[in-house]
């Protein structure tokens, strides 16, 4: 058997634990599996007192991560601290360049600063995996990388963020309003004490942006993607969105035009029937539209430390069954010299359906001058449903539209058109139709 393979974590929170555990308490079945022993060796987080439920005392312990990154006897370095910048970028720079590989489940440094890395490992010949950046313990990056080699991608789509899949979900199922819903998230654990930079689609973003890359071959453009988020979903558009047979989700969506890359963030309208309607609570799915494949979903633990513990240890065993010397994988799938520059498609480009919601005052007129904003910018609408707002005093009443697919420049001057003839009750609500192919 060969020499073990020495592993040095740094962060011990609920990911690192959860991994330190793994590897000591299923060593003999690693061993097995991976032909060799795979040895925790060294570790460094900023709480060495605390109990983590893992005995840890055979490992050296290391004031911070740069200086395990530097001197420690390992042969792999696993980044579990977050951030951007910092500490994490210091070390994952500091291991690479040091010859060791690198296992990460960092999608913000990724997506900062993803194509540096790349090349640094394939410069030193190392591996750099990240599988748990990206949909938690669902093996996406692993076939993008390696499974799908043939395929060219048209499309890949999906729900990234457990956080906020959760609050549509109860939302829809109990009736709730979205703050009551992420105050139930924060109890749970499923959201940070400031939930922006999940509910805004930040993060779904990141995870999309290094998605985007793998599946186009283009370099990573976290910063060139049209983003909106949650915060604005209200449960008139849960119920609306349920009576016209469709559900809300989050999805982060990137498609090939003939104009370049569309990269979007953005609440979404999934028919009820169609598979990924069906994932709920802090699941996470993704979907690949192909031309050999066809169309793939994979479903399955998006984050928790078992789940992402798991992803950071099959990066693990790949490195442990890998050989001095053997051709390696690419980090973003093809040599980091040679992605494509990111060349942006306009989001106005986007052709699909609408979902339009008006509160608008009880005026005569009223209903004509949205019908007339409709057809002057050539918009077919596929159903129109007027409701009053029962129970209030107020005169305004509630219109629902749902186009036929047209261009979002289009629905886009239409609304600008209806919000110019001060008979609206407060913001229009628009919110874009996917209807996948097969799903």
């Amino acid at each position: 058997m060969a020499d073990a393979l020495k592993i040095g974590i740094a962060g011990l929170g609920t990911v690192g634990a959860s991994l330190a555990r793994i590897l000591t308490t299923r060593s003999n079945e690693l061993a097995i599996t991976c032909g060799r022993a795979i040895e925790i060796t060294a570790v460094t987080a900023r709480d060495r007192s605390r109990d983590r439920g893992v005995d840890l005392s055979r490992a050296e312990w290391f004031v911070s991560p740069e200086e395990m990154a530097e001197k420690a006897d390992i042969d792999v370095f696993v980044e579990l601290m977050g951030g951007a910048e910092g500490a994490a970028d210091r070390s994952v720079r500091a291991a690479l360049s040091r010859g060791l590989h690198v296992v990460t489940a960092n999608k913000a440094l990724l997506a900062r600063c993803g194509v540096e890395l790349a090349a640094i490992a394939e410069e030193k010949g190392v591996l750099l995996n990240f599988e748990a950046a990206v949909a938690g313990g669902i093996p996406v990056i692993k076939a993008l990388r390696e499974s799908l080699t043939g395929n060219t991608i048209s499309r890949i789509y999906g729900i990234m963020n457990g956080t906020c899949n959760y609050i549509l979900t109860r939302m829809e199922k109990e009736g709730l309003s979205f703050e009551a819903c992420l105050k139930e998230a924060q109890r749970l654990g499923y959201a940070e004490a400031d939930p922006t930079f999940d509910i805004e689609g930040n993060d779904t973003a990141h995870k999309l942006a290094i998605l985007t890359t793998l599946a186009f071959g283009t370099q990573i453009a976290a910063d060139q993607i049209y983003l909106e988020g949650i915060s604005n979903i209200s449960i008139e558009d849960i119920h609306a969105a349920a009576d016209l047979g469709y559900r809300i989700k989050l999805l982060g969506v990137a498609q090939r035009t003939e104009s370049g890359i569309e990269q979007r963030v953005h609440p979404t309208m999934v028919p009820h029937d169609s598979v990924i309607a069906q994932v709920d609570g802090v699941t996470n799915a993704v979907a690949i539209e192909s031309d050999i494949l066809g169309e793939l979903l994979m479903v399955g633990p998006g984050a928790g430390g078992n789940a992402t513990a798991s992803a950071v240890l099959g990066d693990i065993a790949d490195i442990a069954k890998s050989r001095p010397g053997a051709q390696r994988v690419p980090v973003l799938g093809k040599p980091a010299a040679t992605l494509e520059v990111y060349q942006q498609a306009k989001m106005q480009s986007h052709e699909g359906g609408y979902f339009i919601r008006l509160t608008v005052l009880d005026r005569a007129g009223v209903f004509a001058n949205v019908a007339t904003q409709m057809a002057q910018n050539g918009i077919s609408l596929e159903s129109i449903v007027q409701r009053a707002n029962g129970g209030s005093a107020s005169d305004a009443k509630t219109i629902i539209l749902v186009t036929h697919a047209t261009m979002e420049d289009s629905v886009r001057k239409a609304v600008a058109g209806i919000k110019g003839g001060n008979y609206l009750s407060g913001e229009p609500q628009v919110i874009r139709i996917e209807r996948p192919k097969a799903l």
